[in-house]
């Protein structure tokens, strides 16, 4: 049998161990952080809906959004709305969408539609229609009969203070226009995640309650719903301290969720203090993610400054993304980092 040498063996005790947390390669982008964290991706939507002015045509922009390493999941800010893709009755125009499909798939990114059903954005053949109930509930289920990995199905049905908005949708057809988009849509893909997307449903209150509630009852009624997307337009200073509490809430309801429009707008000029406090709000928003096994990824509502809807929205408002209007990295990108690196 072969032996060691007392003195070889004594050589081999002065060797250090080098630990497997040592060796590591070290994670770079947000999407890598991410999926080390255990979620499905981190993502960013993006907007090619005006020519003249699309944003895949920026070449700096579309290099840093194109690197799946940042970004593993597109969202189409406005190309996938019912006025891009079904314009005229029956008509149907899936060309910008396309373009974003064929972009997510050759960078290995997953993509997620939005938005089948919302109030906003029609075209007026549907808000001016003047159809009934029988007729408008087939121009729903046709119209979201679309094929995507994840679908933002309906699109902010509650008012804040948790009733039903009213809608051409919910006006003629009360709230059964929900099962029915919700059940149109798993015919037409039997795979896709099938979403209820909202806005202030951030932490626990009213409109919370009344999505948790539609959810249950959904379930119980057997319409087929996978998700609820929290959209996740914050205010820095004032994110809500019952995040994690609400999604586990969610979660416990037989649904994952997803944060699917998270931008965290300040008041301009921003300032060392103000992006300071906006990295410990981005932290605090993707800890709780972290946190909750049901959460399933973040999307930023595009990741610059330069292409954000907030100052166009919200006058003397602005500076919401993890990157500046030059595409350089702000502390809330660390924040981002650091709120998946947590304990």
């Amino acid at each position: 049998m072969f032996k060691l040498s007392a003195s070889f063996t004594a050589l081999l005790l002065l060797v250090p161990l080098v630990s497997a947390k040592a060796v590591s390669k070290p994670i770079h982008g947000l999407n890598a952080h991410a999926q080390a964290a255990g979620k499905l991706y981190f993502g960013s939507a993006t907007d090619n809906s005006n020519p003249g002015a699309n944003e895949l045509a920026d070449a700096p922009y579309a290099e840093i959004l194109s690197n799946n390493k940042q970004f593993g999941q597109i969202t189409p800010a406005n190309t996938m709305k019912w006025e891009f893709t079904e314009p005229t009755r029956g008509h149907f125009n899936f060309t910008q969408a396309d373009q974003l499909v064929a972009w997510a798939e050759k960078n290995g990114q997953i993509m997620r539609g939005h938005n089948c059903v919302w109030y906003n954005q029609l075209p007026a053949w549907v808000t001016a229609g003047n159809f009934n109930a029988l007729e408008l509930a087939e121009i729903v289920a046709v119209h979201c009969g679309t094929e995507v990995d994840s679908w933002d199905v309906i699109n902010e049905p509650f008012n804040d203070d948790g009733t039903f908005r009213q809608t051409v949708f919910y006006d003629t057809l009360n709230t059964t226009y929900i099962p029915i988009a919700l059940g149109a849509a798993r015919l037409a893909d039997p795979k896709a995640k099938l979403y209820i997307n909202d806005y202030n449903i951030e932490g626990t209150g009213a409109k919370s309650t009344a999505m948790i509630n539609l959810v249950k009852q959904l379930k119980k009624d057997r319409v087929p719903i996978d998700g609820i997307g929290i959209q996740g337009h914050l205010i820095v200073g004032s994110v809500p301290t019952t995040i994690e509490e609400n999604m586990r809430e969610m979660v416990a309801a037989g649904v994952e969720v997803a944060i699917t429009e998270l931008d965290i707008r300040m008041n301009l000029p921003a300032t060392p203090e103000l992006l300071a406090q906006q990295k410990k709000d981005y932290e605090t928003v993707i800890t709780a993610c972290k946190n909750v096994d049901g959460c399933v990824g973040v999307t930023v509502w595009d990741y610059t400054d330069k292409y954000t809807w907030v100052t166009s929205t919200f006058p003397g408002q602005g500076a919401p993304c993890p990157w500046d209007a030059e595409l350089n990295k702000k502390p809330a990108y660390h924040g981002i980092v650091k709120g998946f690196e947590s304990a």
